[in-house]
C-alpha cells in the first residue's frame, strides 16, 4: 500500500464520499410503507424480539451484519496511523464483504490502544452484529482482544491479520505441496515475522502437520529459553515450534529448509539465502507493499514455487469464513472451520494455478458452505 501522497488522482476521486453506503432492502415510497417499516408496525417486531432475543436474527439484519473493528495501530503498510486515517481500509474491507459474500459490514473505529478498552467497547456494541472482524490492531494487544471477546460475547470473532492470512497461506501450501510432491510432515518451514500473522501461520502449519516450524524475528530464531525481544505470546509459541531448538539469524535458519514464509518487511531475503534452502523450495514472500524478495528473484534462485502478497490475498478467505459462520449461526470460529476454508480455497483453484481467482463468486460460496458444514459437524459430535 503506497503512501497517500503517491496515490493517483483517479483513486482519490473514486473514494470521494466513501466506497460503501447503507441502502434500503424494502420499499419506502408511501405512508403505508412508512407505517410498516417504522411506527406503528415496528412495535410488533420489537415485541417478538423482547419475548425471544433469538428472533432478532429473523426480524432484523444482524444475522448478515459484521462489525469491522479497528484502532488503526497496525494499518497495512502504514503502521500506527490511528482509526480515522485507517477508515478507508475498513471501507474497502466492507466493500469486499458485500461484493463477494453479500454481507453488510460496518467499520467501527475505536480511539484507544489498550486491549481492555477495545474489549469493553466491543462487548457493549456487539448486540447489533452477527459477527466481529478485528482489523489492523497491533500485536500483542490483538491476541488479548480476540481471546477475551471469543470467551465473552458468544459470537464469531476473527482477527483477519491472523487467521485470514493463515487460511490463505495454508490453501496455497496445500496446492504447492501437491505440485512439488512433498508432504506436510516432511516439510521444514521458516517464518520471518513473529507478529500476529506469523504466529497464526505457525499455529496453522503445526495443526496441519508441519512438524518443524521455526519463527524468526529481528533477534533471530525463536527458541525455548530465549530472553531477548520476547513476549508472553512468543514464549508460548516457542513451546510448540522449533523442535530442535535451533538458534541463529534468518540466513542461518533458512539453510536446508523446504518452505519460507515472509510476513515482515521489504528486501529481507537474498538470492543466496534461497539457494541455501533444500531443493525445489517454496517461497511465500508476503510483505506489503514490497516483498521480502521478488517472485522473479526467488524463482531465479531456484524456488520451485514463489508467491507474493498480491497473489496470496486474504480476501480469498475471510468473506467465505464469515458467510459460513453467519449462515450456520456459529457462536465462534474454530480451527476446523479455518481448515475447511483452506481446503475449499485450494480446491477452487483451476488446474495449473495454486490459488483461485478472487472474483470467482463460486469460490467464496464454496468456502462459506465448507465453513458452515464444519461448524454443524462439530456440533453433532
Amino acid at each position: 500500500m503506497p503512501m497517500p501522497e503517491s496515490l493517483p488522482d483517479d483513486v482519490l476521486e473514486l473514494r470521494r464520499g466513501g466506497v460503501v453506503e447503507t441502502r434500503l432492502r424494502v420499499p419506502l415510497e408511501t405512508l403505508a410503507d412508512l407505517r410498516r417499516v417504522y411506527t406503528p408496525g415496528v412495535a410488533v417486531a420489537c415485541q417478538r424480539i423482547h419475548e425471544s432475543p433469538k428472533r432478532a436474527y429473523e426480524y432484523t439484519h444482524i444475522g448478515n451484519k459484521v462489525a469491522i473493528v479497528t484502532n488503526g495501530t497496525a494499518v497495512l503498510g502504514l503502521g500506527d496511523i490511528g482509526p480515522l486515517a485507517g477508515l478507508p481500509v475498513m471501507e474497502g474491507k466492507a466493500a469486499i464483504f458485500r461484493r463477494f459474500a453479500n454481507i453488510s459490514a460496518e467499520p467501527v473505529l475505536i480511539d484507544a490502544k489498550d486491549a481492555a478498552t477495545l474489549v469493553d467497547v466491543v462487548e457493549r456494541i456487539h448486540l447489533g452484529f452477527g459477527a466481529i472482524q478485528l482489523e489492523d490492531i497491533a500485536s500483542p494487544e490483538c491476541f488479548e482482544v480476540e481471546e477475551k471477546l471469543m470467551a465473552r460475547i458468544g459470537k464469531p470473532v476473527l482477527h483477519d491479520d491472523q487467521w485470514g492470512t493463515a487460511t490463505v497461506v495454508l490453501a496455497g501450501l496445500i496446492n504447492s505441496l501437491a505440485r512439488v510432491g512433498r508432504t506436510a510432515d516432511a516439510t521444514r518451514a521458516v517464518i520471518l515475522g513473529s507478529g500476529a500473522s506469523g504466529i497464526a501461520i505457525a499455529r496453522t502449519l503445526t495443526g496441519f502437520g508441519v512438524r518443524d516450524v521455526v519463527l524468526v524475528d529481528r533477534a533471530g530464531a525463536l527458541y525455548r529459553g530465549r530472553t531477548e525481544n520476547m513476549s508472553d505470546v512468543k514464549r508460548e509459541i516457542a513451546k510448540t515450534t522449533n523442535p530442535d531448538n535451533v538458534r541463529g539469524s534468518l540466513a542461518q535458519v533458512m539453510k536446508g529448509r523446504d518452505l519460507f514464509i515472509g510476513v515482515s518487511s521489504a528486501n529481507q531475503v537474498s538470492k543466496e539465502m534461497v539457494r541455501s534452502m533444500a531443493p525445489d523450495p517454496i517461497v511465500f514472500a508476503l510483505a506489503n507493499p514490497v516483498s521480502e524478495i521478488t517472485v522473479e528473484d526467488a524463482t531465479e534462485a531456484g524456488a520451485a514455487i514463489a508467491l507474493d502478497g498480491r497473489a496470496m490475498n486474504n480476501a480469498l478467505a475471510y468473506p467465505g469464513l464469515f458467510r459460513g459462520a453467519l449462515d450456520a449461526r456459529a457462536t465462534r470460529f474454530t480451527a476446523a472451520m479455518r481448515l475447511a476454508a483452506a481446503h475449499a480455497v485450494a480446491g477452487a483453484a483451476v488446474p495449473g494455478e495454486l490459488l483461485p481467482d478472487m472474483f470467482d463468486l463460486e469460490t467464496h460460496a464454496r468456502v462459506g458452505r465448507a465453513v458452515a458444514e464444519a461448524w454443524h459437524t462439530s456440533q453433532d459430535e
